[in-house]
């Protein structure tokens, strides 16, 4: 694990004090870790979203939906 110093207003210092306190996570350096898995998580999300508008139209027509489930079922058969 690699450290790094931060430097914060006192109000995001206290918010995230009390995050600790209130018992939702164990160290402020738990929370800062999962507050930067949030946003690079959010970041794959925009990505992707960002990758599928670009790329080819699909109805999404019963046809479709069918077709969907019908691969979903499938997959989970194999599993």
């Amino acid at each position: 694990m690699v450290t790094m110093n931060i430097s914060l207003t006192n109000d995001l210092k206290t918010f995230v004090d009390q995050q600790v306190l209130d018992g939702c996570f164990a160290s402020t350096s738990e929370y800062v870790r999962a507050v930067l898995r949030r946003e690079k998580a959010a970041a794959s999300l925009r990505e992707t979203v960002l990758v599928g508008a670009a790329g080819p139209r699909t109805p999404l027509d019963d046809a479709y939906f069918t077709a969907l489930r019908d691969e979903t079922v499938g997959h989970v058969a194999r599993a």
